[in-house]
């Protein structure tokens, strides 16, 4: 499946920050400069450049989509939507964590918005792994003993979930949003699946103890 990589402003790790042959760019705003350091030309620069400033002479080929700066989304959210208007269904956050608490609220209540309609999202940060799962099943590969995951209920209660392959299993529970049953779970080193049957959750994995 191709992916659209989506790169913002914020704190900003290159890891597994591959875009192939397919793929869609998306430079949200400021997350421009993180792409330049990189060699990568975006397929598409994008937002109210409050961070980059005026906008520099593009390559040929990259599209510029200007937003005002008094809107009703953020840049990482405009990107989502154009990236998913464009048939794009797989989605890594790049430089869209860290920094502002109230910017990366609305990067996970903007994932869980597209997690909802049908969408894999991620955000790689260089200190944690986000994904937003709704009404599915998450696989995730081995990770060393003890590293960290928790899972949050995101929005309504979330029901059907379980947990395999974790030091805490959960079989069929129910998580709410005011009581973080999900926290501080951990790796047994073999793969471990997450899966909720109704509602969203937020699954964050720590990279770094």
């Amino acid at each position: 499946m191709a992916t659209c990589y989506i790169v913002g402003a914020g704190e900003f790790t290159p890891r597994e920050l591959e875009p192939a042959q397919g793929d869609l760019v998306i430079a949200a705003d400021g997350g421009y400069a993180f792409l330049q350091r990189l060699g990568i030309v975006p397929d598409i620069l994008l937002g109210d450049f409050d961070s980059l400033g005026e906008p520099p002479a593009l390559p040929d080929g990259v599209e510029l989509i200007r937003h005002p700066v008094r809107k009703d989304d953020t840049d990482t959210g405009l990107a989502l939507a154009v990236g998913y208007q464009r048939g794009y269904r797989d989605f890594a956050l790049y430089g869209c964590g860290g920094g502002r608490i109230d910017h990366l609220l609305a990067n996970f209540q903007s994932m869980a918005r597209y997690a909802k309609a049908g969408a894999a999202v991620r955000l790689v940060d260089e200190a944690y792994l986000v994904y937003a799962l709704h009404n599915g099943t998450l696989t995730l590969p081995p990770r060393p003993v003890g590293t960290l995951i928790s899972v949050f209920c995101h929005g309504d209660t979330a029901r059907g979930v379980t947990l395999r392959g974790l030091s805490y299993l959960l079989d069929n529970a129910e998580l709410s949003c005011d009581v973080p049953l999900g926290v501080s779970n951990a790796y047994t080193g073999e793969s471990a699946s997450v899966t909720v049957g109704e509602g969203t959750l937020l699954v964050i994995i720590t990279e770094h103890p």
